[in-house]
């Protein structure tokens, strides 16, 4: 295993999938939680904004590790309803909403009626990388479209089926395509730079 590591402040597999795609070929080695010896960090998220929920994550599972730790906070936003859920995206619904299906049937449900042209959206994300002496690293990336009128593909999670691209696909029809045009991709692409530079100093 290389020994340039880094910990991915979330046992999300899914999201593990994507980084990993994301940063084939660059020497890093992305661990989960539990493949660094380390539990889930109880880390609260004021909410506040992604920037801060990610710094929080990142910060801490740095200094929990003793490697650098990535942390990513994304969420969906919707014009028609002020740019909801934003950083509330992962807990959307409620209590009532325990499993993405419930969280954009919810969505749906609140759109019903909504016409095409103010059905408009983003995902955005923004990554936080942290070394463990405290200093962190933050990039973002976004991506435009609209939320369709009922969900559509197989690939993907979270809001994926739902969310529409110009180009009429959902994001969960995209299959490995997505690792090119996603908002995570494009923040992860500007964090590479980051990373090229932290393992120079590695080397040096």
């Amino acid at each position: 295993m290389s020994d340039l590591r880094l910990i991915l402040a979330s046992s999300n597999a899914g999201k593990a999938r994507e980084f990993r795609a994301l940063m084939e070929g660059s020497g890093w080695t992305l661990l989960l939680p539990a493949e660094a010896a380390l539990g889930q960090l109880d880390v609260p998220e004021g909410a506040r904004s992604y920037l801060e929920n990610a710094t929080l994550k990142a910060v801490a599972y740095a200094r929990a590790a003793g490697i650098p730790a990535l942390a990513d906070d994304s969420g969906l936003e919707v014009e028609a309803l002020g740019g909801r859920p934003g950083v509330l995206s992962a807990r959307f619904g409620g209590r009532r909403a325990t499993s993405d299906r419930d969280r954009f049937e919810y969505l749906l449900q609140l759109l019903e009626g909504v016409p095409p042209a103010r059905r408009g959206a983003r995902f955005r994300a923004v990554l936080v990388l942290a070394e463990p002496g405290g200093r962190v690293h933050p990039r973002e990336g976004t991506i435009e479209g609209r939320i369709a009128t009922a969900p559509r593909g197989a690939n993907g999670f979270g809001y994926d089926p739902v969310f529409e691209l110009p180009d009429g696909r959902t994001m969960a029809e995209l299959g490995e395509e997505k690792q090119a045009i996603s908002h995570r991709a494009l923040a992860m692409r500007a964090m590479m730079e980051v990373l090229r530079d932290l393992e120079a100093g590695h080397s040096a």
